[in-house]
């Protein structure tokens, strides 16, 4: 069963910077999403097992950057220029199949951190 521990969220204001962690039980592919008051869940950022290949959600792109310590079993999500529109909560997700590609869908991972609330002050 994965097994994943989410660290690094809190309060900044609009502008600034947070990164997140995310510790995982094995290596897997790994992905960040998000949801906000009353919203649906949104995809955030993927990235590969080896750390080659990386996808972001188009509201993020040139902002967010994702990437891993595969010695320790960690990915993390570096935040910048960070809007009141990023307030959300930032779940970590990973996906054990071994399938081929990054998902951009909640159903393409099958373990799921606690979630850590971001919040961003204008």
């Amino acid at each position: 069963q994965v097994q994943l521990v989410e660290s690094g969220g809190g309060l900044v204001q609009a502008g600034g910077s947070l990164r997140l962690s995310c510790t995982a039980s094995g290596r897997y592919v790994m992905g960040w999403f998000r949801q906000a008051p009353g919203k649906e869940h949104d995809f955030v950022a993927a990235i590969s097992w080896a750390g080659g290949r990386t996808l972001y959600g188009d509201s993020v792109k040139g902002r967010f950057t994702i990437s891993r310590d595969n010695a320790r079993n960690t990915v993390f999500l570096q935040m910048n220029s960070l809007q009141s529109e990023d307030t959300a909560v930032y779940y970590c997700a990973a996906d054990s199949t071994g399938r081929l590609g990054l998902g951009l869908r909640r159903s393409d991972y099958d373990g799921w951190g606690q979630g850590t609330q971001v919040t961003v002050s204008s």
